[in-house]
Order: C-alpha cells, then sequence, then structure tokens
C-alpha cells in the first residue's frame, strides 16, 4: 500500500491538524501516523508530520499538491513537502579508509532497513572497492592531491549529477568540502564523527579525552553546512567510560556508536521525519 509523508512548518494558531486531516479525509487519504510540535502555541512555529496512504486518492498526485496549497498551505502560511514512500532517494555514499561506518550502511541497505536506491561508493582510496562491489554497487576511486582538491570535487560532483544523487553520506570521509560542494546539496549532506567537538580537535581526539579522563564518549551526526561541523543536529548518542578504560577500548567503543548513530539519522531522513529549522531540526520518530 502506497504510503505518503506531509512535512508542515508554519506559524501557530488554532485549526491547523483540522485543516490538514480534513482535507486528506476529503480526498480519499487515511491517516497512519500523525505527529505535531510547537515551539509556543501563543505565536510559536508548529511543526507537523502526517503519513497516510494514498492509494485511494480521487486526484492524481500533482493536482492533489495544488489544491492543498490553494486550500491549506495558503490559508496557514506554510512550508510544506509531500514525499511517497515508494520514490526512494538516489543516495551516494563517500568514504576514506576507515570502514565502519561504510560497512554498517552497506548491511543495512543489503537487509532493507534504509530504503533508499544507493546508486555508488566513491572513496579518495582504493581500499574498499572488493567490500563494496560484493553488495552490487559501483565503486569510484576519485584520489584527493593536495593541489588538486577542486578537480576531485568536479568529479565527484559530475559523478553525483550523473546518477541523479539527492543524498550524500559522509561515511567517515576525511576531506573538508568546499562551500560550492555543500550549496549544491542543502541539509541533503550527513556527516557523522565523534562528539569530542570542540573540545578536543585535531589528531588522535580519543588520547586527547583519554588523557583528560572523560566520562563520556559520544557520536553525532548532522547535517552539513559551510561551517565546519556545525549543521543541524539530526541524532546523538554516549556511552560511559572509566579510568579502565584504554585509548583502544575508547576507540572500539566511538566507532559503535558512529556506526548507529549514522545509520538511525540516514533512516530518519530517507523516511522524510527531518524538518529543518533553523540551525536545529525537529525530528519525529
Amino acid at each position: 500500500m502506497e504510503e505518503a509523508r506531509l512535512l508542515v512548518t508554519c506559524p501557530d494558531r488554532p485549526g491547523i491538524v483540522a485543516a490538514v486531516s480534513g482535507f486528506l479525509y476529503a480526498h480519499g487519504a487515511n491517516i497512519t501516523d500523525l505527529q505535531q510540535h510547537s515551539t509556543d502555541p501563543e505565536g510559536g512555529t508548529f511543526f507537523m508530520r502526517v503519513a497516510f496512504t494514498a492509494s485511494h486518492l480521487d486526484l492524481a498526485r500533482p493536482a492533489l499538491e495544488r489544491a492543498f496549497q490553494e486550500v491549506v498551505a495558503e490559508r496557514f502560511a506554510m512550508a510544506w513537502r509531500l514525499a511517497y514512500a515508494s520514490e526512494r532517494k538516489r543516495t551516494a555514499i563517500l568514504v576514506s579508509k576507515p570502514a565502519h561506518a561504510l560497512l554498517e550502511l552497506l548491511w543495512r541497505y543489503r537487509m532493507g532497513e534504509l530504503p533508499m536506491e544507493l546508486r555508488l561508493v566513491i572513496s579518495n582510496h582504493p581500499d574498499h572497492r572488493e567490500e563494496v562491489e560484493r553488495f552490487g554497487i559501483p565503486y569510484h576511486h576519485v584520489p584527493v592531491e593536495k593541489d588538486r582538491k577542486e578537480e576531485a570535487e568536479e568529479r565527484i560532483l559530475a559523478l553525483l549529477e550523473e546518477e541523479g544523487v539527492e543524498l550524500v553520506i559522509l561515511a567517515r570521509y576525511m576531506q573538508i568540502l568546499s562551500p560550492r560542494f555543500v550549496a549544491r546539496y542543502p541539509m541533503r549532506i550527513i556527516n557523522i564523527h565523534h562528539s569530542f567537538l570542540p573540545a578536543f580537535a585535531g589528531a588522535d581526539p580519543y588520547r586527547q579525552a583519554y588523557e583528560r579522563g572523560v566520562k563520556l564518549i559520544g557520536a553525532t551526526a548532522h547535517y552539513v553546512t559551510e561551517e565546519l561541523d556545525a549543521g543541524p543536529i539530526i541524532e546523538q548518542d554516549v556511552v560511559r567510560v572509566s579510568h579502565r578504560h584504554s585509548v583502544r577500548e575508547m576507540k572500539r567503543l566511538g566507532r559503535e556508536l558512529e556506526r548507529t548513530v549514522l545509520a538511525r539519522a540516514v533512516r530518519w531522513h530517507l523516511e522524510d521525519r527531518v524538518i529543518v529549522h533553523g540551525n536545529k531540526t525537529v525530528v519525529f520518530v
């Protein structure tokens, strides 16, 4: 059965839920999930995600969207988008030498846990070709030389455009993307990193954390913006550590967190559960 997802952002006022649900009911939709959030019922911003069956709609998709804009969206000054589960997002993964996040995504994709159309994997190293191609996914090695980074980015962008990619996942891709690259995929590039930033930036953050005696380590998945590692956060998680944990054990725990946090963030994006508001996200899970 076809599922559609409607995401709405608008000024909060009475009648929004009634208007949306009434419109969908009038056109043959059956709401299967509805979640909402308001920053303040008196003059705040209202967010909503509605999942509904779209198999028995009385209008074709373009006509339904035009009608919603005219009948509901304009009345409530909504920013909105409508997505369909059957239209899986064309996705690419960028990776460097660390393979843990990449392999987690590939395994979950094969198991059907990530509803995407994985078109290709791109790496600045040749190391993972065999593992990736074993999953039936094309692998492209695009070296990034110190004085030729722009050329490498152009090659990557050409590959992404050729495949019609809509979502880019940085599964421990250890290169900084240029503002021009980021601007091509606004809020459609997801990155993962440890949660020590900005305290322990630079080389070997786990050793720095170990030497400071930290008690929590974690991972953060976020959308990429021009400001390095400062985009809207989608998901985070932490695990406790103690004086008994070595640097090696802390790195292992960190890799485990990175794998699961990135996978959750990607799934929520694919299932249209994330609304970006300023530099924050509203995530309906």
